[in-house]
């Protein structure tokens, strides 16, 4: 029974070549991502002159929400994930949603299947309704703890 299992699996599994292959577009993908990553990891947004100010902020005076997203990632790639939900919960939620996605995309492109968008599109959905309110609450003193 496990020989026949094996050989189904086998005969369902796209040829090696075609798996590698099928890499070649998430790592298209997250090679930017990666890159941008490693900078921040390198380049501390907390320093002086490194980065601009964030035009919303320095026009309204009000946090963005991606103020102190720079911020996040660096406190996250040094393996402080309290800061980096302090400095931006949304961002790092945002991040995390992401990763989850490339991952599910990778996975579903190596067996060869469809990578199902209903996810995708509750999850943009659900960003598009909460970022406005995490907006406006970080810039309120009752939500002065999402300020970063």
């Amino acid at each position: 029974m496990a020989a026949h299992l094996s050989e189904r699996h086998r005969a369902m599994a796209p040829p090696r070549s075609d798996r590698l292959r099928a890499l070649a577009m998430p790592a298209l993908v997250a090679a930017p991502f990666v890159a941008a990553t490693a900078y921040v990891a390198n380049v501390d947004p907390n320093a002086a002159g490194h980065y601009p100010t964030c035009p919303f902020l320095a026009l309204t005076g009000f946090y963005c929400p991606g103020c102190g997203g720079l911020r996040a990632v660096h406190a996250l790639t040094h393996g402080h994930p309290l800061q980096a939900l302090h400095d931006n919960v949304f961002g790092i939620a945002v991040v995390g949603a992401v990763a989850v996605w490339w991952v599910a995309w990778l996975v579903a492109r190596v067996r060869g299947r469809p990578l199902s968008l209903r996810p995708v599109r509750v999850a943009m959905v659900v960003a598009l309704v909460v970022m406005p309110v995490f907006t406006v609450l970080r810039n309120l003193p009752i939500g002065h703890f999402l300020a970063p």
